[in-house]
């Protein structure tokens, strides 16, 4: 299954999935589009879809999941003074560019503010949790000092 990443919010995954004529997008959050049956996240449609793969590919739901491979993830939040962003200070990407290279294409990290809160959201997924919680704590301590 090809994957690609989109910023947060069904609007752009949608938009990535229109780009490339893909069926099926989501987020973290749960999240599922199905393409060919609504234009946004919906619950009930996408555990349909995953019922009806049950029923045509004679699995159980732990079958099914048997494929999926979770890292650990640590989300820190970060409150800031309305007005400056964080996430614009060359500190700032200088740690989040340091953590990614140690990181090796074996975990991501994700930095964003909130749409509803003066937060900036550190996420750090992968393989190794204490790795995972080491970065998280290094991007958030420079997210404070700017």
């Amino acid at each position: 299954i090809p994957f690609v990443r989109a910023n947060v919010g069904d609007r752009y995954v949608l938009e990535q999935m229109q780009e490339r004529g893909w069926g099926l997008g989501g987020e973290n959050s749960g999240h599922i589009i199905i393409a060919d049956r609504n234009t946004t996240g919906d619950g009930i449609i996408a555990s349909l879809a995953v019922l009806t793969a049950m029923v045509k590919h004679h699995l159980s739901l732990n079958e099914l999941a048997d494929a999926v491979k979770l890292f650990p993830q640590v989300l820190i939040n970060v409150r800031f003074a309305g007005g400056n962003n964080p996430l614009e200070s060359d500190a700032v990407k200088a740690v989040a560019a340091e953590v990614e290279k140690r990181l090796a294409g074996k975990g991501r990290i994700l930095l964003r503010k909130s749409g509803t809160e003066p937060l900036i959201r550190v996420m750090v997924e992968c393989e190794d949790g204490a790795l995972a919680q080491q970065c998280a704590e290094e991007i958030a301590e420079a997210v404070k000092a700017n």
